[in-house]
């Protein structure tokens, strides 16, 4: 059989095909048929993934949350202030910045579901051991702030992995609705460890949401890796073809950061992380002073339930409006500007609310749109760099968890000053509004990770 190599220019492919026997070229170097004829999964292994990803990504909550939940009876018997809590408790968020390109990285070359459950053993097998590394450990405090800072190394390499593994193994058309199936995992997490969580305390002692937590997790990335992975998750063979990877297929970070679309899906992802964290740590305290009398069940779940079904129609709709031929990039851009501008909306209504029930729907819009998110920049570093979206999210996520640690400190600095909610609430609308129009003007969908004028090598059979 006559195999004829032909000049092409394909901007659309993330691989090069071959319709002939052994082997084909890609951008990275051959690759065997089996691998380049249809990289991606099944229906039926997307629908089982998708379940086991949400499972996985609701235990990295309640792993994450664990902690926060304890930190009163913590306190109380290490005799801890709130100065000391607060040291405890951020640490996870510094530990949690190292990692994401290094966990983006490896996972673009090894696989992002190795990378996962790996980091799952780890930061489960950490979180079991805390109770026993305070209780035996001459200074708590210091112990279980390192414990803290080590699992947020660990656990920062999740998210990265996630958005290179569906980068290499999700249709563009159904991403935005697995990445936002699974993002809901975050919200079902903080759910089920506070209740879960409360009623461990209250039966047990704190040490128990620890063991429970920690063993699930360990249980479930064992389950993976017996029966979706079988066999080893990282052997000679894996690390050879990885390293050969990293020779031929180098990242091009100056060519990334040429590009206006990278740069504006970067930006608009610091200013949702910079919002997102701080409603996320001053809205107990925003309803404890201006509602005292309200029930903290309320708002403490309330907003979440809203928020995991949002989620879903976010990436639902995304991919519907793309699979009626829309635009990817205009996609993007819509939920996008739900994400960013619907939810500024109901933000700056809660500044001039009285009443509880009002607070309660406003806050609940403003935290269901912001889910949109998932379906808007999460995704679309995934259209612009698929060969290397695992490591371009974790620069992304590096610079919003930095963002948001420092917006957070922040909005107490101008709640302590002026003493005004509305000043918080007005500033991350504005954060938000500027991070939407800069969006809105220069992100596309297109790849940039690859020089598409210059023609490349496709096999034809003849």
């Amino acid at each position: 059989m006559a195999i004829l190599q032909k000049h092409v220019k394909n901007s659309s492919s993330e691989f090069v095909k071959s319709t002939t026997e052994s082997t084909v070229f890609t951008e990275a170097g051959p690759l065997q048929k089996e691998e380049a004829d249809d990289p991606y999964w099944s229906r039926s292994e997307t629908q089982l993934w998708t379940v086991v990803l949400l499972l996985g990504t609701c235990l990295l909550y309640c792993a994450r949350v664990a902690a926060p939940i304890c930190a009163v009876s913590m306190a109380s018997e290490f005799q801890w202030g709130k100065k000391e809590s607060g040291i405890v408790l951020g640490s996870f968020f510094w530990g949690y910045c190292f990692t994401q390109v290094l966990g983006g990285y490896v996972s673009d070359r090894v696989g992002g579901e190795k990378v996962i459950v790996m980091a799952a053993v780890g930061w489960g097998s950490l979180l079991a051991l805390t109770p026993m590394i305070a209780h035996f450990s001459s200074v708590p405090l210091v112990s279980v702030t390192l414990s803290r800072f080590l699992m947020g190394l660990l656990q920062g390499v999740h998210f990265p992995s996630l958005a290179s593994l569906f980068s290499q193994k999700v249709r563009q058309h159904e991403r935005a609705f697995i990445s936002s199936t699974v993002g809901t995992g975050s919200q079902i997490g903080t759910l089920l460890i506070g209740g879960a969580g409360s009623v461990l305390m209250d039966w047990y002692s704190w040490e128990f949401v620890f063991y429970v937590a920690g063993l699930l997790a360990v249980s479930w990335a064992y389950c993976i890796w017996k029966h979706l992975l079988k066999g080893p998750i990282i052997s000679l063979e894996t690390v050879g073809v990885s390293l050969v990877k990293s020779k031929n297929a180098r990242i091009p970070w100056k060519r990334l950061f040429s590009k206006p679309p990278v740069w504006a899906v970067i930006f608009a992802h610091l200013c949702t992380s910079s919002t997102f964290y701080t409603l996320l740590s001053w809205l107990p305290t925003f309803f404890k002073d201006s509602f005292p009398e309200a029930k903290g069940w309320v708002f403490n779940v309330v907003p979440w339930l809203v928020a995991i079904p949002s989620s879903v129609l976010g990436g639902y709709l995304s991919d519907h409006l793309i699979s009626l031929g829309f635009e990817t990039a205009v996609v993007r851009k819509l939920m996008q500007f739900f994400a960013m501008g619907a939810s500024s909306v109901f933000t700056l209504l809660l500044c001039g609310t009285r009443t509880f029930p009002l607070a309660i729907a406003f806050v609940s819009a403003t935290m269901g749109f912001q889910t949109f998110t998932h379906s808007g920049v999460s995704v679309n570093v995934q259209d612009l760099a698929p060969s290397c979206a695992g490591s371009l999210y974790g620069v992304m996520n590096t610079g919003g968890a930095l963002s948001g640690v420092f917006f957070v400190y922040f909005s107490g600095y101008v709640i302590d000053t002026t003493g005004s909610w509305a000043s918080v609430f007005a500033l991350m609308s504005l954060v938000n509004v500027v991070g939407l129009v800069i969006f809105l003007v220069f992100a596309e969908a297109e790849r940039v990770d690859i020089d598409v004028s210059k023609p490349k090598c496709e096999s034809i059979q003849i």
